[in-house]
């Protein structure tokens, strides 16, 4: 049965509906090989994302790196470090502003037409013109020196440029237009076979792939409610199913769970300034956060574990800066759970309960605040009302509140929501920390500031190597005296795992640590995934 949205509901008949959409599409049947059973098609749920359409790189589409139906000039390995893809390599300028890529002569897209050098400079010119959530506002401009050639020429000097061309997907300049991200033709290991939009989405191999081949000739996506899924994966119906962390204790008959590592975090910023209103008349800053023994207690007095198993069921693991576990982190791990350290701090900082309410006070200001969690994500909710219920043994009382995300935003600079990010772009540092990025939408929502710090992405900003720039990325982190990892802008709590039910027999191959958004993170490579015999 279906709602009036076309969505698949749950009911007593839910199988059946999901039986005749798999007749629709096909199925997911075995094949007999050599007296073996095998299976040459899946189905399979990642969450909502796939079955919306809009699969265009030069809109957002596969920015975090998790696109199959193109392919980039450069990608990113198990280690999150650059290598070739469609580019066989690439130089930076002395002075940083100009980089040359050279292409690969034998690639084709989906509908056979050769990839060159026009297509990428077509695809970079027309990213940046759209103004989405692609960032090009670096690059001056782009052009095609000949067949194999393309070279980008930047308006500043921008390493993390680098980064951004091992993201973005290149497009067919010949057939691009309008309807394209619903029926995208790219040099991807996947192409679109049919799109049935907030139900399913069908993908086949690109036969012109230059890369590994899929080893299966058909994969369905469909779109379901949660619990309408795991309840399809309990009879059978599914091969990859996404749980939240409040399933991933489910059994399931014929399948196995998967915890897959991630820089998925989750945390709270803390404003660093004083309340005052801004040029705007808005409400920033914090009268508790912006002393840095509240922020710093909070960091080593929590009970990480503690907090990730009463909010997150036990599904993921402590978070203790913003990039760990990425090449350029530099936030050393530390022990949490200080209580009497961190009490001592606040203690000598002037904050003491003098009324016994269990709240301390300083200057007439209790050490009280109210925190945020989305509405549309309970993850978040639950891991600010975890946090709340933890920091009240350091006399901190954090008001938990369930807020429209829009809202959330709109007033984080006074008080301090849950965060997510992660992603395979060290960009991420500079959004977060410089502190000309203040008040640039939701940038630096803890109002931070260190001259030091600004120096140092500066320099990895200016850097003309991936190498140089990671360093400088970590000095900003932590110098041996100052920077991010000890000033504590931020409250950083969990890198969630991301958890899947997985057929038993099918190997999700090398899975690189996934960045921010669970579901879809998971089909980054599935043309390697393969159908093991028992």
């Amino acid at each position: 049965m279906k709602s009036k949205n076309g969505k698949w509901m749950i009911s007593g008949v839910l199988i059946m509906c999901i039986a005749l959409l798999l007749a629709g599409c096909g199925g997911s049947n075995p094949v007999t090989t050599g007296g073996k059973t095998a299976k040459d098609e899946l189905v399979i749920y990642i969450g909502y994302g796939m079955t919306s359409g809009g699969y265009d790189p030069c809109t957002g589409y596969g920015i975090y790196g998790d696109g199959i139906f193109h392919s980039a000039l450069l990608k990113f390995n198990a280690k999150i470090e650059v290598e070739p893809d469609l580019a066989v390599n690439y130089t930076i300028s002395d002075d940083g502003l100009t980089y040359t890529y050279t292409l690969r002569d034998d690639v084709k897209f989906s509908d056979g037409q050769s990839l060159t050098a026009d297509d990428v400079a077509f695809t970079y010119m027309t990213a940046k013109a759209s103004g989405s959530s692609v960032d090009l506002t670096m690059l001056e401009k782009a052009e095609a020196k000949d067949n194999t050639t393309v070279v980008f020429t930047l308006n500043k000097k921008w390493s993390a440029f680098v980064s951004t061309t091992a993201l973005l997907g290149i497009v067919p300049k010949h057939a691009y237009g309008q309807g394209y991200g619903d029926n995208p033709i790219g040099t991807g290991p996947f192409k679109v076979a049919q799109l049935d939009k907030e139900q399913q989405l069908i993908v086949v191999p690109n036969d012109y792939y230059y890369g590994t081949k899929p080893s299966f000739k058909k994969i369905t996506i469909l779109n379901l409610d949660e619990e309408a899924a795991l309840a399809a994966a309990k009879s059978g119906n599914l091969d990859v199913v996404m749980v939240n962390p409040e399933y991933a204790y489910e059994e399931v008959s014929g399948m196995t769970m998967e915890s897959i590592k991630t820089v998925d975090n989750r945390g709270f910023n803390l404003p660093t300034i004083p309340e005052r209103s801004d040029a705007n008349g808005n409400v920033i800053g914090n009268n508790v956060t912006s002393d840095y023994a509240v922020r710093k207690a909070l960091n080593i007095g929590i009970n990480r574990k503690t907090i990730i198993q009463n909010a997150l069921n036990g599904i993921g693991f402590p978070a203790y800066g913003r990039v760990d576990a990425l090449p350029w982190n530099n936030t050393p791990e530390f022990e949490d759970g200080r209580v009497e350290e961190a009490k001592a701090l606040l203690e000598e900082a002037g904050w003491i309960d003098t009324d016994g309410d269990g709240i301390r006070e300083k200057d007439g200001i209790k050490a009280e605040f109210k925190i945020t969690g989305r509405t549309d994500d309970l993850q978040r909710y639950n891991l600010a009302v975890a946090l709340s219920e933890d920091a009240k043994k350091l006399g901190i009382n954090l008001m938990a509140e369930a807020v429209a995300w829009a809202d959330c935003k709109a007033l984080t600079r006074n008080i301090p929501t849950c965060w997510g990010s992660g992603d395979y772009n060290p960009i991420d540092l500079y959004n977060a920390h410089y502190s000309k990025m203040i008040g640039v939408g939701t940038s630096n929502p803890a109002s931070y500031s260190n001259p030091k710090v600004d120096e140092y992405i500066e320099k990895a900003l200016a850097a003309t190597s991936m190498e140089e720039a990671i360093e400088y990325w970590k000095l900003s982190q932590w110098d041996g005296e100052t920077g991010t990892s000890v000033d504590y802008p931020f409250l950083w709590i969990v890198n969630i795992d991301h958890t899947y039910f997985v057929r038993d027999g099918l190997s999700l191959g090398e899975q690189r640590i996934h960045p921010h958004g669970h579901g879809v993170p998971v089909i980054a490579n599935m043309n390697e995934w393969t159908f093991e015999h028992n």
